[in-house]
């Protein structure tokens, strides 16, 4: 079965395209086009109105002997709908429209009317301005008026244009050299700012450095911080405090009717040591009295008894106790 649409022809090996005759064609050959009304129109014949837009199948020739600079004038036949009388038409490329020629009359368009307003209201400006010379002088003035102010619209626009073409292509050159101009010129205005500018981050940066050395300034043995464990009060104090030392006894309070002397003050121990990695246990800083004294109070403590259950309160609410 052959293909619906043959899109390849076959040629033979001897096929010879030039011993094909040309064909002579005709300059006035129609051809069938489809197309749609150009404009509205009445036929002469009938009186049917053929509105704008409607589709005929149109004969289409080439019109010898008429052109407008080079471009060609086509005619175009098609007839009416209600009595099949011949309308033709033809292209106006001069007012980019059409032309009603043959057997139908174009209807009535506003457009075309203000136009035809317009040339006589020309026509009759005219004809006044022959009769009456003030009339004359009076247009005459007018038109130079307007042509007045279209020439100074005109040279506004220019001279808009003209700047703005100039800033457009110096702009960055103009900002630039206004920059560099000012700073050799020395700008007074400038330098104050940058001299407060550079005062402010220099104070600034005093007082950092004054924060820094206040909370973190402390003695160093061999690159680690001393930290003082235990702190003792100051040298300038008139009284010592009565802490015992490792292996010293607490000193004894006399009573409201003793006369014993008042035992003498033992002097604080400071513990001093280096930063290390593992953190000493405060029993290690403890004396072996005090040591032995916590072992025997804490040592010989006995756990808490259990409670006993109430076995009847059980049996009554039907509750098993496992012993």
């Amino acid at each position: 079965m052959s293909e619906r649409k043959v899109l390849n022809k076959y040629f033979p090996p001897d096929f010879d395209p030039s011993k094909i005759p040309r064909r002579k064609m005709p300059k006035d050959k129609q051809q069938v086009v489809r197309l749609m009304a150009p404009f509205s129109m009445r036929c002469n014949t009938c009186g049917e109105y053929i509105y704008k837009g409607k589709k005929f199948n149109a004969r289409k020739e080439t019109v010898q002997g008429e052109e407008y600079y080079g471009i060609k004038i086509f005619r175009f036949y098609i007839k009416c709908t209600q009595c099949s009388a011949e309308i033709t038409f033809k292209t106006d490329p001069k007012n980019s429209d059409y032309t009603c020629e043959h057997g139908a009359q174009r209807n009535f368009e506003p457009w075309r009317a203000k136009e035809d307003k317009e040339e006589e209201d020309k026509l009759a400006r005219l004809e006044e301005e022959d009769n009456n010379p003030m009339a004359a002088l009076e247009n005459k003035a007018i038109d130079s008026k307007r042509e007045m102010d279209i020439l100074d619209a005109l040279q506004s626009i220019k001279s808009r244009n003209a700047r703005l073409e100039r800033a457009a292509k110096g702009d960055d050159e103009r900002i630039l050299d206004h920059i560099s101009s000012r700073t050799e010129v020395g700008d007074r205005e400038i330098e104050q700012r940058l001299n407060e500018f550079d005062a402010q981050r220099k104070k600034e940066e005093e007082e950092d450095e004054e924060e820094v050395r206040r909370v973190f300034g402390r003695a160093y043995l061999d690159g680690v911080p001393d930290i003082e464990l235990d702190g003792g009060p100051s040298e300038s104090s008139g009284s010592e405090p009565t802490t015992p030392g490792d292996g010293e006894d607490l000193p004894t309070a006399s009573g409201s009717g003793s006369s014993a002397s008042p035992a003498p003050a033992v002097k604080a121990a400071a513990v001093k040591r280096k930063l290390d990695a593992v953190e000493p246990s405060a029993a290690s800083l403890l004396s072996e009295e005090s040591k032995s004294i916590v072992t025997k109070s804490f040592g010989t403590m006995q756990p808490p008894k259990k409670k006993k259950a109430n076995s009847a309160l059980a049996s009554k609410l039907g509750i098993k106790l496992k012993k």
